[in-house]
């Protein structure tokens, strides 16, 4: 009962170990985020080009533009 009571009112000081606090720790500076950002922006909207340039391409355009549109907006989306 005076745990619960702890954790309530936030007076919980139990130590949550080296892991934790190893995962909550960011592991990217501030630059290489950007330049990651940048980098996964830039492939899906190429990827997502290629892919609507691929549409008008005889017999496999149509297969070839969904894999590349998907492509692009995942490399997107990931970002």
């Amino acid at each position: 009962m005076d745990k619960l009571k702890k954790v309530l009112s936030g007076q919980d000081t139990e130590d949550r170990g080296g892991l934790a606090e190893v995962i909550e720790t960011p592991s990217l500076s501030w630059g290489t985020r950007i330049k990651g950002f940048a980098a996964c922006f830039a492939i899906g909207i190429i990827f997502s080009l290629l892919g609507t340039f691929f549409l008008w391409v005889p017999r496999k355009g149509l297969v070839l533009f969904a894999a590349f549109y998907t492509l692009g907006n995942i490399a997107s989306l990931g970002r």
